[in-house]
């Protein structure tokens, strides 16, 4: 099901002014970014307590805005928003978050395709503790410009992202991963002789045969090596030569793996490092899917430790003696290692 908005939405300019200057929306100010206050529980973890000491981008969220000046009265009129599902976009955000805190030179090399002023203003309300703000401003500056396409009303406002973590996230990272594949058919008269073949996630399905190797590390391999097909143009019994897969703008900082078409079967084995057009990357963590509360999770690693994140529960962020069972995996998460 697709996610939906139950009202129809534009940005106020309270709130365009708000993600435009994060100062004045910030409610508290830290001497420590929050990663680094996630890395020191880690590091100074004792075994009775293996939770982090405070709630983390906690599931669903209320924002009260005014909802503009041209009202009648004199007194302003408020508007909440309620933010319900929103495990299909959280998991991610608090992954994308470690992800940029992690890696010095991450923030810059994103800032290319989200926009640097996003990136900047998604960190600093990361480490304000705004969780709400934070879902707002990837649901207005990511998301609108695909689901929500929308008419001011002032009215109480509702926004449900009930549906599926790709749609909501995965698909919003413009060109980040984006790759192409050019083809050509032996047939001259083909009607499509040469086209490109264009896709912005990275889909990979289990092989058909087992491989002697990796299940996913072959998976990979296929979705980015060449082949050779019967043309499928109406008319056409030639074969249909494909060329290299690559990336349109190099190799990104990170990958997101969609893994939904895998079974638990296939996956009694996750690599920690992964070859990918000529570069080597590293495992940073995972999305999990409930099919019985059709809810989204994830885990990730810092300095080796694994947490796992879920903002339904109470203690929503959990120190792991080891990464949790992938039976019902979403997304695979790799960075890009460092050259050296």
């Amino acid at each position: 099901m697709e996610s939906k908005l139950c009202y129809a939405l534009t940005c106020t300019e309270d709130l365009e002014h708000l993600l435009s200057n994060p100062e004045e929306g910030a409610q508290i100010e830290r001497t420590k970014t929050l990663f680094e206050e996630i890395r020191a529980s880690v590091n100074n973890n004792e075994e009775q307590d293996r939770s982090f000491w405070r709630p983390v981008l906690p599931w669903g969220g209320v924002y009260t805005i005014r909802a503009g000046r041209k009202a009648i009265s004199c007194t302003p009129l408020y508007v909440k928003i309620s933010l319900k599902n929103t495990c299909t976009i959280d998991g991610f955000l608090m992954l994308l978050y470690v992800i940029l805190r992690e890696n010095e030179t991450f923030p810059r090399e994103v800032g290319l395709f989200l926009g640097k002023d996003f990136v900047e203003h998604f960190l600093y309300l990361m480490d304000s503790y705004d969780y709400t703000t934070v879902k707002l401003l990837w649901i207005w500056d990511r998301m609108s410009k695909r689901q929500y396409r929308s008419e001011v009303n002032r009215a109480a406002l509702e926004i449900d992202l009930f549906g599926n973590e790709h749609e909501n996230f995965t698909k919003n990272l413009e060109n980040l991963m984006s790759t192409v594949q050019e083809s050509l058919c032996t047939n001259c008269n083909c009607p499509a002789r040469f086209q490109e073949l264009l896709q912005r996630t990275i889909n990979i399905s289990p092989p058909r045969e087992l491989p002697h190797r990796d299940l996913i590390q072959s998976a990979v391999d296929e979705f980015f090596c060449p082949k050779v097909v019967l043309c499928n143009e109406a008319g056409c019994d030639g074969l249909r030569e494909f060329s290299h897969r690559v990336f349109c703008h190099g190799p990104p900082p990170f990958v997101i793996l969609n893994m939904q078409m895998w079974r638990s079967e296939n996956l009694a084995y996750v690599p920690y490092h992964l070859a990918l057009c000529d570069h080597r990357y590293s495992l940073e963590g995972a999305t999990l899917f409930n099919k019985e509360e059709h809810h989204y999770s994830a885990a990730f690693q810092i300095d080796g430790y694994w947490m796992h994140y879920d903002g339904l529960r109470s203690d929503n962020l959990v120190l792991l003696n080891k990464p949790p069972e992938l039976l019902l995996l979403s997304s695979l998460v790799y960075i890009r290692c460092s050259d050296k």
